[in-house]
């Protein structure tokens, strides 16, 4: 398993500026920074998503991502309640 470390928010944000301004390829600045080359592409990447003006941000994709389990949690729920009570409908009527 790999090394798994947390950057800061401002840390990412500017590692994104510093690789966007530099004449340097980008795995060179990562190297600067002590950063790996794909991580730093990573931050990149999300960087440009949340500045595209109709795109969602990253609060609004991880709320997404939360609602849509949660929702799949209710269907299930719900599924299985619709199940018991037909079962226990079929059950009285004997």
């Amino acid at each position: 398993m790999g090394n798994r470390y947390t950057y800061t928010e401002e840390f990412r944000r500017e590692a994104v500026e510093l690789a966007r301004s530099s004449d340097r390829p980008r795995y060179q600045v990562a190297e600067s920074l002590g950063v790996s080359d794909g991580a730093l592409a990573a931050w990149i990447k999300a960087a440009e998503r949340d500045e595209q003006p109709d795109a969602l941000s990253s609060d609004e994709r991880a709320e997404l991502v939360r609602l849509r389990k949660e929702l799949a949690e209710v269907k299930q729920e719900r599924e299985i309640l619709r199940k018991a009570a037909a079962y226990f409908a079929k059950e009285t009527t004997r």
